[in-house]
């Protein structure tokens, strides 16, 4: 498996969903099994197969939850720097077309959310900004066409 490479805050939420969807949504999943299975002929029990179902999907998402843990690499924060665009950094960009600044967190793909301004290290605009500096033009192609970024701030 590869490396995922992620901040203390990001394994910790990880760890934390695991701890929930473990000693909780399983639990719960296999009371409403049991539950199904004693109304009765389980050949037409649309509860029981539901129930099933959900602990299907349920053992799959721990099941991934901890291959992503088991190859999880905490990033060193202390470490980043600022001179390059690099994983963890804020980077502070303007689009040279429309002038509109817009400043995202480059982070993990366990740990992206749009949202909150973080987008994941291998997206294109990730990659096309890795290792840039200040001032630097960026030419990237995205699904839609071509951007042209300008890296204008990299801090942490």
């Amino acid at each position: 498996m590869a490396v995922t490479y992620m901040t203390e805050e990001g394994l910790r939420k990880l760890n934390e969903e695991l701890i929930e969807l473990e000693s909780v949504q399983r639990p719960e999943i296999s009371r409403q099994i049991a539950e199904a299975r004693d109304k009765g002929d389980l050949s037409e029990n649309a509860e029981y197969d539901a129930a099933k179902e959900a602990q299907g999907l349920l053992e799959a998402k721990i099941s991934q939850l901890k291959g992503l843990i088991a190859t999880a690499r905490l990033i060193d924060e202390s470490s980043i720097g600022t001179d390059e665009v690099q994983i963890m950094n804020k980077v502070t960009i303007k689009n040279v077309k429309t002038n509109k600044v817009m400043t995202y967190m480059l982070v993990s793909e366990s740990e992206a959310d749009l949202k909150s301004g973080k987008i994941a290290i291998n997206t294109p605009i990730a990659q096309g900004l890795m290792g840039k500096k200040v001032g630097d033009v960026a030419e990237i192609k995205v699904p839609s066409g071509m951007l042209t970024l300008e890296v204008v701030d990299i801090s942490v």
